[in-house]
């Protein structure tokens, strides 16, 4: 039987884990972040010599952490990448803003919403590109600026006929990892979520993937070991 956690769990299974000095947030974000580039590897294996793409769009916390992490290690096995964040670095918790700076090191950080345009994004599209959201992870259960949730979930659902292989970490962004019920906008905004192919979650499955609309939106559910 699948024992699921709530997201206050999980924030206390890592606490106690860091604060016993057995990890660190590090630590922890380094092996989330392999172990996300391990499941897209093992759901879609590519020949060595394809060219392998990915847009990895990047959270304003520690779920954007983790977005960095998996873009630096496709990076280094030969991916194009190309990394968006919401928000604003100077902000990002301490280890966040340690991986954006390993990934600053080796590539460039586009501003999401852009500005004017999404071709950065769409530059990199081909069939069978990886859309990696690590926007918000399980902390998320209150509604976000509207025009984000279109933004993300127009290059996820209707560019180029749906043809992203889309991977969530943690949870698809606009699902409540608590509840399973579909953020949205302000009033009369319709709950929205940006519907994934992989959702790769870590130590167990949180409650919000197994109810409401979660079974629907977080499509195959990955749960992988970090340590925990």
């Amino acid at each position: 039987m699948t024992i699921a956690i709530t997201p206050a769990e999980m924030r206390e299974v890592e606490a106690k884990a860091i604060s016993s000095g057995l990890t660190t947030g590090l630590e922890l974000m380094e092996r989330a972040g392999a172990s996300v580039v391990e499941a897209i590897l093992a759901k879609w294996p590519t020949d060595v010599d394809a060219p392998r793409r990915a847009v990895v769009l990047c959270g304003p916390g520690n779920n954007g952490g983790d977005g960095f992490v998996v873009a630096r290690l496709l990076h280094e096995k030969g991916w194009t990448v190309v990394v968006g964040l919401y928000g604003d670095p100077a902000k990002l918790p301490p280890d966040a803003r340690t991986n954006y700076e390993r990934w600053c090191a080796i590539g460039t950080v586009e501003s999401f919403p852009p500005a004017t345009s999404y071709e950065p994004f769409l530059g990199v599209y081909a069939p069978g590109a990886v859309f990696v959201d690590a926007l918000f992870g399980i902390g998320l259960s209150r509604p976000i600026d509207f025009d984000l949730f279109t933004g993300v979930c127009g290059l996820v659902e209707n560019t180029f006929a749906a043809n992203w292989n889309v991977v969530a970490i943690d949870i698809p962004t606009g699902l409540d990892a608590e509840t399973g019920a579909l953020l949205c906008g302000p009033p009369p905004h319709p709950g929205i979520a940006a519907a994934a192919d992989l959702t790769v979650t870590f130590h167990a499955p949180k409650t919000g993937h197994l109810t409401g609309e979660g079974p629907a939106v977080c499509g195959e559910l990955v749960v992988k070991d970090i340590g925990l």
